[in-house]
């Protein structure tokens, strides 16, 4: 069986991520209004009845600002640290605290590790979720990498991680100094040459495909994205890579065992 990846949008307006085996069925973060959330997983055939479970990384709007509405319109489970919790007003008869590295299982078909992440005013984690022998990482809001996190996304057959903003462009651009500062900051958001440096790191030859998450409108823009951090991997990165933006979903990574044989990463353009 595969899993699949499919980012339902990304950037400051939400973010969130489905993944999905024949079984189960998780949010990575949900940072869309109700109805806009219905919306996105309608286009794909799913009700949102059907989610397994929600995990949210940290507590700003645009990753868990919805997570409330799965708690008391749909009765979803929400996993997150306590600090997310008590900052987004959870309901915690239907919330799961989790500590960053525990293990979660989902389902008997899905585990979920939280790994710790820096990012300002908030206790951040990104993902590394396990099926069927492969992984995958789920990694936004992150001003720097370390040595941890390094260690557990090594090796991942799929990637998302954010690519935020072009240095050029960000020193350029209009911003306040203070803002520039914040972004740039080992709790801000990660460069495209950050990202680069961190998948030069962490891709091997099971890595085949790999998604640039959260990049700035203002700041960046996909073909800078993309030619800096190949820039960095192209001698040793061999697979896909894709933008998610916005407006998703626009195509959905599988990773995984199908028919009892390994079959390579496949996109489906929706």
């Amino acid at each position: 069986m595969s899993l699949s990846i499919t980012h339902l949008g990304s950037g400051s307006s939400g973010n969130s991520t489905l993944l999905m085996t024949e079984n189960t069925r998780i949010l990575v973060d949900q940072g869309f209004s109700g109805k806009k959330l219905e919306k996105k997983l309608a286009s794909m055939g799913i009700e949102v009845e059907t989610i397994d479970a929600v995990f949210i990384s940290h507590h700003h709007g645009d990753h868990g600002g919805g997570a409330g509405i799965c708690q008391r319109k749909w009765n979803l489970q929400v996993y997150c640290n306590e600090r997310t919790a008590q900052e987004l007003d959870l309901d915690f008869q239907k919330t799961t605290l989790f500590n960053s590295l525990d293990l979660i299982q989902i389902n008997d078909d899905i585990c979920v590790l939280p790994v710790p992440v820096p990012h300002s005013g908030s206790e951040n984690v990104g993902f590394v979720v396990s099926h069927d022998g492969e992984r995958c990482a789920v990694i936004t809001d992150l001003g720097s990498f370390t040595n941890e996190l390094i260690q557990h996304v090594r090796g991942c057959e799929h990637i998302s991680i954010e690519a935020n903003y072009d240095e050029r462009r960000l020193r350029l651009g209009p911003y306040p100094q203070s803002l520039k500062d914040r972004i740039t900051g080992s709790g801000g958001h990660l460069s495209n040459d950050q990202t680069g440096e961190f998948l030069q790191r962490v891709v091997t030859e099971q890595t085949r495909s790999i998604t640039l998450t959260h990049l700035s409108q203002r700041n960046n823009a996909p073909h800078l994205a993309e030619s800096t951090v190949l820039y960095y991997i192209d001698e040793i990165f061999e697979g896909d890579i894709f933008i998610s933006g916005k407006n998703g979903p626009e195509f959905t990574h599988f990773i995984g065992k199908n028919r009892g044989e390994k079959e390579k990463s496949g996109i489906l353009i929706l």
